[in-house]
């Protein structure tokens, strides 16, 4: 008598008849009959579907099925994707090294800092907090993080700054190289800091204590070293420290110093030349106007050319430049123009009153007048004439025609000698643009040097190289992402050093169609940011098997971000 078992399982049969696919599902069990093991077939699942057919099988296997509801609990979900690529850049320029070659905690938090001030640039308070935010606590296995860690970090970070700085010289300054060094300011809240003065504002928050910083950068703009100044210092008063920085600090034993205009005494001058640098620098305007009175601008060559150099015996041992910019010709004479007509606009009330007869007295009339004659820096232009009963006013003309005929020139004055042609000295003084360039970053949302909230010393001075670093970072993604952004990849180099460079054919192209190579919409670095900032990663809790991590698929942008983020790009 044949045994039947009381095991079951499922067959699938599958047959192909003139290139068409049949299956069929059975339930079936196994039982012995005598020497031979049989089959029967209990029912035909085929009408089921493929799926539950599949469950079946798996129960039948002993296998526990659960509600996916059940077994799986996205915990947390935080925003990863642009904390990979600023990490990934920071490991490519071996950011951790340039800070300690000792791994320590501080040293994780001193590059979180620097990461978060990008991610999103905010108090320390702040920061602990927006810190969990992100995955980056877990990437650099911080742990919690409190206010104090982070101030202990930015006393860190100021204790390694000339050593960092040391390393970044290495990194990008050779003899014989351009250094490029501009100042800027940056405004206070609160009254209390010691170096925070009432000093000239560049930012245009007159009345309010500041500080002043000076920044140094290679030739391509790459951030050097900052140093952080009274808020009362003028621009020159900080050449001496830097030509120290350079020679002592770096051991460069030959530089090209180019700076601005208002970095010239004769006592900068003469330390430079004490300790062997070559500088490119500009005249000031009134000593143009000295060179023009005494004849030897020639004006007249300007009529087909932008470019002549001169000697004169004021300047021995130097190359004096003279450049003339014909669109910034023409923009001093709109804006002079603009200037001198609101001015008369706001004197021609005056007159009138005084016309009326409402207006009497030579006193009184000049206070009024002396209100407003010099609220666009015109009033060197305005002829007055001041009775008792009476007032006129009419333009120079002659001195505004002397003027003009010097509109869009300027001189730059340089001892370095013919290895650098006239057209190279004038593209060397154009680099400082990229010096501005990274103070407007350092002042944009994207790192918020200002306004700045610290009381003490040490902590406005760390707050600022913090700055510094973080934008040394994104001049790096800037230049890897370049084919992302709407940035020039490839800039040309224009052949009249004068005049305003032009923009590449792809660069227009991208700006025009606002899309990249790729066919992608073309980004900002901050949009970029904030879509890296969309690819997540999630915790997911798995019933009786612990946690594990799951990170979303990249789009396309957002995988090629992170692909040039992992390479330092070349200049």
């Amino acid at each position: 008598m044949a045994k039947r078992t009381r095991a079951a399982h499922v067959v699938t049969i599958k047959k192909t008849v003139k290139g068409k696919e049949y299956r069929t599902d059975l339930l079936r069990r196994s039982f012995r009959d005598g020497e031979h093991v049989r089959n029967e077939t209990l029912a035909n699942l085929t009408h089921l579907g493929v799926e539950k057919v599949e469950q079946l099988r798996r129960t039948l296997r002993g296998e526990k099925l659960v509600n996916i509801d059940d077994a799986f609990k996205l915990t947390d979900s935080r925003p990863h994707g642009h904390v990979s690529a600023l990490l990934s850049m920071a490991r490519a320029l071996e950011f951790e090294r340039l800070i300690d070659r000792t791994p320590s905690r501080k040293r994780s938090l001193a590059l979180a800092l620097v990461v978060q001030r990008l991610l999103a640039a905010d108090s320390k308070l702040a920061t602990s907090r927006s810190l969990d935010d992100s995955t980056l606590c877990d990437e650099l296995d911080l742990g919690k993080v409190r206010t104090d860690d982070l101030y202990a970090a930015m006393d860190y970070l100021l204790e390694r700054q000339p050593a960092i700085e040391k390393r970044l010289a290495r990194r990008h300054l050779r003899d014989a190289t351009l250094v490029l060094y501009d100042l800027s300011s940056s405004y206070f809240e609160g009254q209390t800091c010691p170096i925070a003065m009432r000093g000239y504002s560049r930012d245009e928050y007159r009345g309010s204590l500041q500080i002043v910083y000076g920044l140094l950068c290679d030739r391509d703009g790459r951030p050097v070293a900052v140093e952080v100044f009274e808020g009362n210092k003028l621009d020159h008063q900080t050449v001496l420290a830097q030509i120290e920085k350079l020679k002592s600090r770096f051991d460069l034993s030959r530089v090209v110093f180019v700076s601005d205009r208002g970095m010239v005494t004769t006592a900068n001058l003469s330390a430079l030349r004490e300790k062997q640098i070559d500088w490119i620098t500009a005249l000031k305007a009134p000593q143009v106007k000295a060179l023009n009175a005494a004849g030897v601008l020639p004006l007249s060559l300007f009529d087909d050319r932008n470019l002549a150099e001169i000697d004169h015996a004021d300047y021995p041992d130097e190359r004096l430049i003279v450049c003339r910019n014909p669109l910034l010709a023409d923009e001093r004479a709109r804006k002079r123009e603009a200037l001198l007509r609101a001015t008369e606009a706001k004197l021609q009330p005056i007159r009138e009153r005084v016309e009326r007869g409402t207006l009497r007295g030579e006193g009184k009339i000049g206070l009024a007048v002396g209100a407003v004659r010099d609220k666009y820096k015109m009033s060197k232009h305005i002829e007055l004439e001041i009775d008792d009963a009476k007032f006129g006013f009419s333009r120079k003309e002659t001195q505004i025609a002397e003027e003009a005929s010097l509109d869009g020139i300027y001189i730059l004055r340089t001892t370095v000698d013919d290895q650098f042609s006239a057209g190279d000295v004038v593209r060397s003084y154009k680099e400082l643009a990229k010096v501005e360039r990274a103070f407007r970053t350092m002042k944009s949302d994207d790192l918020a040097i200002r306004p700045i909230h610290h009381r003490l010393e040490d902590r406005v001075r760390a707050h600022v190289f913090l700055c510094m670093l973080a934008y040394y970072l994104e001049w790096h993604l800037r230049k890897a992402w370049a084919p992302l952004l709407f940035a020039d990849e490839n800039p040309q180099l224009a052949e009249d050093p004068v005049t305003h460079a032009t923009r590449s054919a792809d660069a227009i192209r991208k700006a025009r169609s606002r899309k990249t190579k790729f066919g992608d919409p073309a980004h900002s670095f901050r949009t970029l940011m904030d879509h890296l900032g969309r690819q997540m990663r999630a915790t997911m809790t798995i019933a009786g098997s612990g946690s594990c991590y799951r990170i979303a698929e990249p789009t396309e942008i957002q995988a090629r971000a992170l692909e040039y983020a992992k390479t330092v790009p070349t200049p």
